[in-house]
């Protein structure tokens, strides 16, 4: 399960290598293990141009979701039938969000990434509020599960426990094909 990560965000710095395996780990849980992935950090201009360009919105957001499957239709030029889609992170909006919240960069970061595969596997929160209840039920699973995997590589690799777990509950608005 190849997963793809690139930075464009120089000021802020954040554990790459954990998320990725934070990626590989909620695709295994989602049941696309052998799916690819692709996941770009950006800043806040950057995400408002995608916002505005693909959602109409001109206003940065958080995480953006680009399914890629969907795609894949009769027509499509270049379609790669495991590439499951691509996940852009707002850092800048990310670190405000963890600061108000009172979290870590990484946990908000953990939490936009479980958002953004999520909504490319069909979960799609601003559907309806059951729908809504559904995808936050199916986010807390998935960290949990993986808070416990980073304490065990933490504890093996570092001597860690690793970060404490996500309790808050959201205030902000997240979309994805988001706000």
């Amino acid at each position: 399960m190849p997963v793809h990560m690139q930075s464009q965000v120089r000021r802020i710095t954040f554990d790459q290598a954990r998320l990725k395996r934070s990626a590989r780990a909620i695709l295994a849980d989602v049941g696309e293990s052998s799916a690819e992935l692709a996941v770009l950090f950006v800043g806040d201009q950057g995400m408002r141009g995608l916002n505005r360009r693909y959602r109409g919105k001109d206003r940065t957001t958080d995480v953006l979701a680009f399914a890629m499957r969907e795609a894949c239709g009769p027509h499509a030029s270049r379609c790669t039938p495991n590439m499951l889609g691509n996940v852009v992170i707002s850092v800048p909006t990310a670190w405000r969000q963890a600061t108000e919240a009172g979290r870590s960069l990484d946990e908000e970061l953990a939490w936009l990434l479980v958002h953004g595969i999520l909504h490319l596997c069909g979960y799609d929160h601003e559907r309806s509020e059951k729908e809504a209840r559904r995808m936050y039920r199916r986010e807390r699973m998935i960290l949990r599960s993986i808070t416990r995997l980073s304490k065990r590589t933490n504890r093996t690799h570092h001597g860690s426990t690793g970060s404490p777990s996500r309790t808050k509950s959201r205030n902000a608005p997240l979309n994805m094909y988001h706000e």
